[in-house]
């Protein structure tokens, strides 16, 4: 069964003049429901993930800071976000929808989180919208307690996920696999495993047939056991904060290929949805349902 993480949490906690964007973690499990692609039942509701959990990523002084609301006005203003206990509280139930959702990937081949893929969180800092890193954390969580030795990341988000290929610097176990727009957030970008900057304007076709080149070649050289997916939507042209021209169906291509990879080659992916900030939301919805989608048709 399809096992997606959802909670209320997601886009209520947020501060006025940060909700539109966020409003897509009400919306699409409302479209998906709507249409059949799901029920009730494939939902499930994260809690507050332990602190040890989060401790095996992030360093202790910072989330002790964080906990504490007591970062800088300078470490606030990098995440982008006030800083709240109902923001920090938001991130750690975020951080166990990814976990989970790992888990339950472990079960049935697959497990999604409708938030998630907070790929600009350092071990020591925020930055981005992101306060801890959901991948890192989820990836650690496998590496430490499930007997899981060799971790692909795989960030199709449209900035680089630099957070990521930080915390996973000195980890062979895992190995950061990002393609995104080359000029454009981070200014200053961190060294994954493997970085695929794009140039501005890259479309579907160019796109999809790196990937197509890329993605196969790094699964019989890495060896993974586990993916993570992060499925950003801000690689449409019709995004605000990107600066790609991929078309919606574009972007379905680019999950299915990511999706039926996986399954053919019997890897457990947990995929968190990362950015999409298109002007209009209808764009958002519809580009993240598709990777819901995919994922029943190709997974159950």
């Amino acid at each position: 069964m399809l096992k997606i993480a959802w909670s209320e949490i997601f886009a209520h906690s947020l501060p006025e003049g940060h909700r539109f964007p966020m409003l897509k973690y009400d919306l699409l499990p409302e479209q998906l429901l709507y249409e059949g692609t799901i029920t009730h039942h494939n939902l499930f509701k994260p809690g507050v993930l332990q602190e040890e959990y989060i401790l095996d990523t992030h360093d202790a002084d910072y989330w002790k800071r964080l906990h504490n609301l007591e970062l800088t006005p300078s470490e606030v203003r990098k995440t982008g976000f006030p800083l709240s206990k109902e923001l920090v509280n938001r991130e750690v139930v975020i951080m166990n929808g990814t976990v989970q959702a790992a888990l339950f990937a472990l079960e049935y081949g697959i497990g999604m989180n409708i938030a998630g893929g907070t790929h600009h969180a350092f071990t020591n800092r925020g930055e981005g919208f992101c306060l801890l890193n959901d991948i890192g954390i989820a990836a650690n969580h496998l590496l430490k307690h499930k007997g899981i030795h060799k971790v692909l990341v795989v960030d199709l988000d449209v900035h680089q996920g630099n957070g990521t290929a930080e915390i996973f610097r000195h980890e062979p176990r895992v190995f950061t696999f990002s393609m995104h727009c080359g000029h454009n957030y981070p200014f200053h970008k961190e060294e994954s495993d493997m970085d695929v900057p794009l140039a501005d304007g890259t479309d579907d076709k160019t796109y999809l047939d790196l990937l197509q080149q890329i993605l196969p070649r790094l699964l019989d050289e890495v060896q993974p056991e586990f993916v993570f997916f992060q499925s950003g939507v801000d690689v449409l042209s019709t995004d605000k904060l990107g600066k790609l021209s991929m078309s919606i169906q574009g972007c379905k291509d680019r999950d299915r290929l990511v999706l039926e990879l996986c399954q053919r080659n019997k890897l457990p992916v947990a995929v968190s949805m990362g950015g999409g900030y298109s002007k209009q939301i209808a764009h958002i919805i519809e580009a993240h349902a598709n990777t819901f989608r995919l994922a029943q048709h190709i997974f159950f």
